[in-house]
């Protein structure tokens, strides 16, 4: 019986040891959506925007060289999914918006261009995804009813800070 539970911890050790040499890859995850009522948040006349273009760079907090760059586009549901290859704990990770295929959605909300991301494994999470804030580009001018919607919400110009 001594036996087995020696071989149980040997094999445990080795598993571990394993785990902790494994290369280092996970997924970055969030959505993009267009903000028609220029508020910078979701309401209800909102939609999610497919094939927005994003990157996520990784770069030197000091220098502000790009230590790890990866490209994306929003899927149908204006999800995005980015592969993450190694640990980037000494750096700054961000995802940023590049592009709208919407053109009368095409102006990038400002604080909601992008999202910092934690990009390493020591993070203390203890799966392989990462989830950013949501992204938005806006229409131009505000379309009709977002008056209606924010008035459904108990919002007023006042509440705003635009």
């Amino acid at each position: 019986m001594a036996k087995v539970v020696a071989l149980a911890f040997c094999i445990l050790a080795f598993a571990t040891i394993a785990h902790c040499h494994a290369p280092e890859v996970f997924n970055v995850e969030g959505h993009v959506y267009c903000d028609p009522c220029r508020v910078k948040f979701e309401t209800k006349l909102s939609h999610k925007i497919k094939g927005a273009n994003l990157k996520l760079e990784c770069s030197d907090p000091i220098t502000r060289n790009v230590t790890y760059s990866v490209e994306g586009v929003t899927d149908s549901n204006g999800h995005y999914r980015l592969t993450v290859d190694g640990d980037h704990e000494d750096s700054i990770c961000e995802v940023t918006l590049t592009k709208s295929p919407e053109p009368e959605c095409s102006v990038p909300m400002a604080g909601l261009e992008n999202a910092r991301i934690v990009c390493t494994q020591n993070s203390g999470m203890h799966n392989d995804v990462r989830y950013a804030s949501p992204l938005g580009f806006m229409t131009k001018e505000s379309v009709s009813g977002c008056k209606e919607v924010l008035d459904e919400l108990g919002l007023g110009p006042q509440d705003l800070d635009l």
